[in-house]
């Protein structure tokens, strides 16, 4: 009997330190304390790099219920919706028992709220500076039970993020008019991650001085800031005819050079695990601007 007894209670022992073990909490972008008794395995996200990042983090099958813009990779397009940035559907989430939900501060935030207060993790993801994105990813990936996984796949990011800036630091400076939409004319502002972008680059963003993150400014503006490229974030990064119809204007310097591009918004419009391969292609088009124009400047000063 005393053998049984001591077995039981080793047993018991046991048990509750692999549920301590399991356990994990880690702080979200928002500064809250995320806690799970043990890794999620049924998730709801509510945002498409939320959606990328799970994926990317091969918990693709643990996500149980995504936001409407949730389309990258393809098979999270077939994932059960519960909403969008307007609103979701709280039945619908709360019958999905999930034991996570990943999101940022702009879907519907009153609502997350009220799943927040029925005792269901809400982990937020908003990187405010490009050095936090490797941090999300490790972060999401302790509440995963993957930390290992996780862990490299943030390093090998952050590393790629470092060449970035060691490659263009002390590079000439490119002025940047970004146009995230062209009726109305929307651009970025300073604090903006693709303007920090931008910056990481060597360029300068027309309208740095902006406090909100995506200013609506006029076409006098940007006539007035002189940008020495136009770059347009699109859809697959396709060239949008709308980007032609700066040539009604000769003598801005975007023009004169020929410097209007476009790069893929899906991947710098959205802060998931492609966003650094965003920024790749971002500092490949400003530097190519760059080149061109100190050839064009040696050209005009040897006919001097």
């Amino acid at each position: 009997m005393r053998r049984l007894a001591r077995a039981l209670f080793a047993l018991a022992c046991a048990g509750t330190a692999a549920i301590a073990v399991a356990a994990v909490s880690v702080v979200d972008d928002d500064g809250r304390v995320v806690t799970l008794a043990a890794p999620a395995r049924r998730i709801v996200s509510l945002a498409p790099h939320a959606t990328e990042l799970l994926f990317a983090l091969d918990a693709g099958a643990r996500v149980v219920g995504a936001s409407a813009a949730s389309d990258w990779p393809p098979e999270a397009r077939s994932l059960p919706r519960v909403g969008d940035a307007r609103a979701i559907d709280l039945e619908r989430i709360v019958a999905l028992a999930p034991d996570l939900v990943v999101t940022w501060p702009y879907t519907a935030p009153a609502q997350v709220a009220r799943l927040r207060a029925r005792g269901v993790p809400v982990f937020v993801l908003d990187a405010r500076s490009l050095d936090v994105l490797p941090s999300q990813i490790a972060r999401l990936g302790r509440l995963l039970g993957d930390a290992g996984r996780a862990e490299a796949l943030a390093a090998a990011r952050a590393a790629q993020l470092e060449a970035l800036r060691a490659r263009y630091r002390g590079a000439p400076r490119v002025v940047v008019f970004y146009e995230v939409w062209h009726a109305p004319l929307y651009t970025v502002g300073g604090g903006h991650l693709i303007s920090q972008a931008i910056a990481l680059c060597g360029g300068a963003n027309a309208f740095a001085a902006e406090t909100v993150p995506a200013p609506l400014v006029s076409v006098e503006a940007v006539l007035a800031a002189r940008p020495q490229a136009i770059i347009a974030g699109s859809d697959g990064g396709g060239r949008p005819a709308w980007l032609d119809e700066w040539r009604r204007w000769p003598t801005l310097p975007a023009v004169a050079g020929g410097e209007l591009h476009a790069v893929d918004a899906d991947l710098l419009h959205r802060s998931g695990p492609r966003f650094i391969d965003g920024v790749e292609s971002l500092c490949a088009v400003i530097d190519g601007v760059r080149s061109r124009t100190a050839a064009a400047s040696a050209a005009l000063k040897s006919r001097h």
